[in-house]
């Protein structure tokens, strides 16, 4: 058994997460990383672990027990070149997670290309609040507990499955590695470009997630999705249905969309769940409350302890956050891809449906930044009333025949009626979003990065003129 681990990049936000459990099993722990800032320094500080900044091979002197290579980590990193070159035992981040802590668990995995970490955060707070002491990992902060792990006595280890590849070395989707017992899937759509060719090896990737799943362990998965469909005849455990539409076993009803929430009913082989309430906007996150409805209710919690477990869920971090309420309304969301962006004005219209709507988004991933999808990004913010765009980060990443074109983007936006404009992020964004913004209005931020730190930076210059 390993007792000094060092990790490789240890300042990503799931390698500080892993940093922090095996340092609760007392390993003793050392990690380097580049780029070595606060908030993942500040957490590690706080563990009592050690971090290097940049890399070097005598951080791995005298030899660790047991290296953990980030999945940012690549050949030519000093640290991995010597690991290689002295034989050292090295696992991926999903590999160690399986072998220190979901091993011997009943795990349950929330998977889908949108979606998985409001799932899975809600599913950890449902078997918490059900006094079921899970354990959880999960890629966001889910707000009823402050970050993004947690190791408990419970039987249940909740993951957000994450279809991403692992390490440099392992090219398979960090789910392969999760053991799956439950498995919710709420929806498979083309992503992460960099990785995955085409759709039809992103659904390569979820067939073999539903093949690894034991006969007498679940699939709770979206019917609305055609993909996700395609899927179900194959799958070799029990399958349980949900959705809105009529092929659905579990399917929901929004009653109200109200600016704390949305209230829904759950129906079920004509019995009634409900009204329940979950803080969360948009038919989507409906769907996804339905899902944690129907996996806790295989995990044996009563509809009563699911309902309660909704009405005191407070939210992951970043998914329509609230930076500022006062004569305007700023939110802080994750969302990118293109569907995602679209649900979530879809939800945030729902919500505020007299307000106007700022969209301000970042094109910052690999899959954002690729002209495949144009056409969808100029449909994404047809729910908003203005537009903004921040230039293109990185655009030097993918090729120039690959890539998106921002102007194209803005011409369709303002071909639909919507004013877009492209504005640098920072004070000359804020000061644009001031200048044209108007009491009652909305503006909400999305980008999956810091975006140079914009929701922050507007509330700055908004809180001393009482905006």
């Amino acid at each position: 058994m390993p007792q000094h681990i060092h990790l490789i990049g240890i300042c990503g936000t799931g390698m500080a997460a892993l940093a922090g459990m095996l340092k609760q099993r007392d390993y003793e722990i050392t990690g380097a990383d580049l780029n070595v800032y606060p908030p993942m320094s500040t957490f590690l500080e706080q563990q009592q672990i050690p971090v290097h900044q940049g890399f070097d091979p005598a951080h791995l002197q005298p030899s660790p027990d047991l290296v953990i290579v980030g999945n940012a980590m690549s050949r030519g990193n000093p640290e991995v070149e010597y690991t290689l070159d002295a034989g050292l035992r090295y696992y991926s981040l999903p590999e160690a997670l399986k072998e220190f802590f979901i091993r011997g668990k009943y795990s349950c995995v929330a998977a889908g290309t949108h979606g998985k970490t409001t799932t899975s955060s809600l599913l950890a707070w449902t078997l918490e609040n059900a006094g079921l002491d899970p354990s959880f990992f999960i890629g966001g902060i889910p707000e009823n507990f402050g970050q993004g792990f947690k190791l408990g006595s419970g039987r249940h280890f909740v993951l957000e499955g994450d279809e991403y590849d692992s390490a440099f070395f392992d090219k398979g989707s960090k789910f392969f590695h999760y053991l799956p017992n439950l498995v919710i899937l709420n929806n498979i759509e083309y992503d992460h470009a960099d990785i995955f060719n085409n759709f039809e090896e992103v659904k390569t990737a979820f067939r073999r997630l539903i093949n690894i799943i034991p006969g007498n362990g679940y699939l709770i998965a979206c019917s609305d999705d055609p993909a996700v469909r395609e899927m179900l005849p194959r799958a070799l455990c029990q399958v349980l249905t949900y959705g809105i539409g009529a092929q659905a076993e579990w399917r929901p009803t929004l009653t109200r969309a109200l600016p704390e929430g949305t209230e829904f009913i759950i129906e079920h082989r004509g019995e009634k769940f409900g009204p329940l309430f979950v803080a969360l906007a948009g038919e989507h996150n409906v769907k996804n409350a339905t899902a944690v409805f129907v996996a806790a209710t295989c995990l044996g919690v009563s509809p009563e302890k699911i309902s309660a477990a909704l009405n005191t869920f407070r939210g992951v971090r970043r998914r329509l956050q609230v930076k500022y309420d006062r004569e305007v309304l700023v939110l802080d969301d994750f969302a990118h891809h293109p569907t995602e962006v679209r649900e979530t004005l879809c939800g945030v219209r729902q919500r505020f449906p007299e307000r106007r709507i700022w969209a301000v988004f970042e094109p910052r991933t690999a899959s954002t930044k690729r002209k495949v999808f144009e056409d969808d990004y100029i449909r994404a913010f047809e729910a908003a009333d203005r537009v903004v765009f921040a230039p293109m980060h990185r655009p030097d990443k993918v090729p120039e025949a690959e890539r998106l074109s921002l102007e194209n983007v803005v011409a369709g936006v303002r071909r639909g009626g919507k004013p877009a404009d492209i504005v640098p992020a920072g004070d000359e964004m804020a000061n644009f979003i001031i200048q044209h913004s108007t009491r009652g209005d909305v503006i909400l931020f999305m980008s999956n990065g810091d975006f140079s730190g914009m929701p922050s930076r507007l509330v700055e210059k908004l809180a001393p003129r009482g905006k």
